[in-house]
């Protein structure tokens, strides 16, 4: 039995639009995409120091605050990269009409329409 008998086709909603290759708006789409996938490295990275700080710290209430501190700080770091595209896409809705306009920036050249 093939799986698209038992499941069927699924289409994307009708919002999603492919991205067309190439160009500025390419450009940007791939920053903030490094941007994002660098602040969740970056937050890993402090959880795993944390633990160890945490391990390390035995009965020592200084270091104990300074690892709840990492932790609270990646945390509250997460949430304001979360959020930014929950503004972002807020903003874009809101001025422009479009939830990905930030997101999902089209850059046009001259002579040409959206």
């Amino acid at each position: 039995m093939n799986i698209l008998q038992v499941v069927g086709t699924i289409q994307p909603p009708s919002q999603i639009t492919p991205i067309e290759e190439g160009g500025l708006g390419s450009f940007l789409k791939n920053i903030f995409i490094l941007l994002i996938v660098g602040a969740g490295i970056f937050a890993l990275f402090n959880f795993i120091r944390a633990g160890y700080a945490y391990m390390g710290a035995k009965d020592d209430k200084e270091k104990i605050k300074e690892a709840t501190a990492m932790i609270i700080n990646s945390i509250i770091g997460l949430l304001i990269v979360a959020s930014a595209f929950v503004i972002a896409a807020l903003v874009g809705q809101l001025f422009f009409g479009r939830w990905d306009f930030i997101i999902r920036p089209t850059i046009l050249g001259p002579g040409a329409s959206e």
